[in-house]
């Protein structure tokens, strides 16, 4: 299906693409700055610049717009096998190259989280599908819970047992070893 915009069109539209204070990204931001979260963005020394850093939390947020990281999309399978989703439609013009970018974000995405995880850092991801209007408000009620519990986890003080009480353990708890 040959492009309906001339190269000189297509070429504007692509360059209007910014990386950095998307609307969705920007909505993030404001309402963690409301709700009393302090932030970086973009942070240059962590893999993968993420688009907010709290670094009181160790926790890293990542605001993906759907069509560029592949949202409920199968991209992974043979190139025949891709369907579109709800929310990101593969476009039909040059289609292997989209089909292409689209896998290599993804792959890219899941290189930046597993150095992050390596490095003891939590990472979110919050879809652009999830900020329009219905269901804004719990995704980011879901975000700030989230940042609660990270909290609470890495604050969290393991109780000390009296000398006598160093050999009991609870009846359901198994003895296991944990190693780091």
């Amino acid at each position: 299906m040959p492009d309906h915009l001339s190269p000189q069109q297509r070429h504007a539209n692509m360059a209007a693409i910014h990386a950095k204070d998307t609307k969705p990204e920007v909505m993030v931001r404001k309402y963690l700055w409301h709700q009393g979260f302090r932030y970086r963005l973009n942070h240059r020394r962590l893999p993968g610049k993420p688009d907010i850093v709290l670094l009181r939390y160790h926790t890293c947020i990542f605001v993906n717009g759907c069509f560029w990281h592949g949202h409920n999309v199968d991209v992974d399978g043979p190139d025949a096998d891709i369907a579109n989703s709800e929310c990101c439609k593969i476009p039909t013009t040059n289609r292997e190259f989209w089909v292409k970018k689209i896998r290599r974000n993804r792959q890219r995405d899941e290189e930046v989280r597993k150095k992050l995880a390596d490095m003891g850092w939590f990472c979110i991801t919050v879809w652009e599908c999830d900020l329009k209007p219905q269901r804004r408000e719990q995704t980011l009620q879901a975000l700030v819970y989230s940042l609660s519990r990270i909290m609470l986890r890495l604050h969290a003080k393991p109780t000390a047992l009296r000398p006598e009480e160093e050999h009991l353990t609870m009846a359901a708890e198994e003895e296991t070893e944990y190693r780091r």
